[in-house]
């Protein structure tokens, strides 16, 4: 057995009938009829490796322990996938068979073949597996259509039928282009079947129904609406980065800029090419291979793989998740469903970035929830949206929320919790949600807050150092310039204070650099990844320490103190 432990896929070889393991090396269980005692404990270990990976493993059979295809006799075969099906019903999982072909390891031998198939269950405690996936490329490529024809389960006509119902403005109807970010699901059940709107199924339908969820962030392509974009790739902290690309126009517009956004905030990237339909084959591999050149300029330095088979498409997801410098490219269509399946495959296999040991060290710590959106809803009261950064929480949770424009944290009871559109009991760490705060006033709300345990005594912060890189810059970067700054789900302008150690900085120079917020204060994070720009000035880095300012107040007051 080898451990994939980027992936969080646990691959387990089986060899002639037998488990070989690497974590337990004097472990060595046949699965051709193994007797009563010995399946119980490959159940059990099942169990352990399911939990590990979040609910998925991946197990290859017929392949030794250092690699070599060895195979196994048809007979050899069928049995370990018997016995692996009994194993993944004694825990409550389903098994799908990925992939499965023959190998030459003798000559002198019949057909031998090797297979690679998935377990998945859904987890005790009925939390499906969500991944983010942030939805990038220039305006016009093809990204709300695409989201639509996955979520819709119904190919596009050829003008853009499949993304009307993604759009949330009538702006946006009309000119077709997005302006705000939305959220899009596509599910996936225990057999990785794709579970969708189609069928007339609802949300809640969808959420339970799969085991595996995929949160689509679609973001807008258009340079005017650059801010919303950084927005959601800084505050919805997606696991994976989808680069849309069409065919007919190449790298074109926001393209470049949305890979740097990505690579610059080290989210995995994937690129899909799309409207295939329109090109001719030349022009189709014409946009390849221009991709192909910029991923490995040096300023990238990625691995690009073509998908071009299933096969490709299982092999990329477990790559794609091991190494980050692996960059899949798929070339679909949205209006004739070409290699659609593909991109299919790819999701349904994708592992998660961390494991259950990480989750449940950042449910360990205490609550706090980020602030992203915030709704009135009727009959319903104030909503806000965002992503659980660390903690649990729960309805009837007493929280405070801050820091207002006077660096105050507020008293609030959490109502009832949705997450992906459906009711929910419980938040854990890393998960995204809507709260519902009754009738607490929402003018005292804006994006940019956190939702703390009270316990946490939270610090509010005027100033703040960070160590940056000035990506680009036209003149020269110095003291008293203002810029946009982007942390986590903070985006406000600040002054440059001070340049540490240095007059002034120059593109792809580097500095300790201290800021100031002009119009309130905020909740930072040590640590907490930076992004800055302002005009064509642009700048990443993260926050070194956060200064004590005489202005500064930590007061927490209830709601009904507050002068209304």
């Amino acid at each position: 057995m080898y451990m994939l432990s980027n992936t969080r896929l646990t691959c387990w070889t089986l060899v002639g009938g037998e488990v070989l393991s690497r974590a337990l090396p004097s472990l060595q269980l046949k699965l051709v009829n193994p007797t009563q005692y010995r399946f119980e404990h490959l159940a059990t270990q099942l169990k352990w490796r399911l939990q590990e990976g979040r609910g998925e493993a991946v197990y290859q059979i017929g392949v030794e322990d250092n690699g070599l295809l060895v195979g196994l006799s048809e007979g050899d075969m069928r049995a370990s996938l018997k016995t692996l099906r009994r194993m993944a019903e004694k825990v409550g999982a389903d098994i799908t068979l990925l992939r499965e072909r023959e190998v030459d390891y003798d000559l002198d031998r019949n057909c031998r073949k090797i297979a690679e198939v998935l377990v998945r269950k859904v987890p005790d405690d009925q939390q499906f597996l969500d991944l983010r996936v942030a939805v990038l490329g220039n305006v016009d490529s093809g990204k709300s259509t695409l989201l639509g024809v996955l979520t819709q389960g119904e190919l596009d006509n050829g003008r853009g039928r499949a993304r009307l119902n993604l759009f949330r403005h009538l702006h946006e109807i009309q000119t077709g282009r997005t302006s705000s970010i939305s959220f899009e699901i596509l599910g996936f059940n225990s057999k990785g079947e794709v579970v969708n709107y189609s069928d007339s199924r609802t949300a809640e339908e969808i959420c339970e129904s799969s085991s595996k969820m995929i949160t689509f962030i679609d973001l807008a392509g258009h340079h005017k609406y650059l801010k919303t974009t950084i927005f959601g790739l800084t505050s919805y902290c997606p696991d994976f980065a989808m680069l849309v690309v069409s065919a007919n126009t190449g790298i074109a517009g926001t393209t470049r800029e949305h890979l740097g956004l990505a690579m610059a905030l080290k989210v995995p990237i994937f690129i899909v090419v799309s409207k295939v339909d329109l090109c001719a084959k030349g022009t189709v591999e014409r946009t390849v291979r221009q991709l192909e050149h910029v991923l490995k300029l040096p300023g990238c330095n990625k691995v690009p793989m073509v998908v071009a088979s299933p096969d490709d498409a299982v092999t990329a997801a477990q790559q794609f998740a091991q190494s980050s410098s692996i960059t899949p490219i798929f070339t679909l269509s949205s209006v004739s469903g070409e290699s659609l399946d593909l991109l299919k495959v790819f999701f349904n296999i994708l592992p998660p970035l961390s494991n259950s040991k990480e989750q449940e060290e950042l449910m360990q710590q205490l609550t706090e929830f980020q602030v992203d959106e915030i709704y009135t809803v009727p009959d319903v009261g104030t909503v806000v949206g965002g992503t659980l950064y660390s903690g649990v929480c729960r309805e009837g949770e007493r929280l405070v929320v801050g820091p207002t424009d006077e660096g105050r944290f507020l008293r609030l009871k959490v109502g009832s919790i949705h997450r992906n559109r459906s009711a929910c009991r419980v938040l854990r760490a890393g998960q995204a949600a809507t709260l519902a705060l009754g009738n607490f006033d929402r003018s005292l709300l804006r994006k940019g807050m956190v939702m703390v345990s009270p316990k946490m005594n939270p610090t509010i912060c005027w100033q703040f150092e960070a160590a940056i890189v000035l990506l680009f810059h036209a003149k020269t970067f110095r003291r008293g310039f203002q810029v946009t700054v982007h942390v986590g789900n903070v985006r406000q302008t600040a002054t440059v204070e001070c340049l540490h150690g240095k007059e002034e900085l120059r593109t792809g120079e580097r500095a300790v650099v201290c800021f100031r917020f002009i119009k309130h204060p905020e909740y930072l994070r040590m640590g907490a990844k930076l992004l800055f720009r302002e005009g064509v000035t642009k700048g990443i880095g993260h926050v070194t320490s956060l200064l004590p300012d005489s202005h500064d107040q930590n007061q927490i007051h209830d709601q009904n103190q507050i002068e209304k």
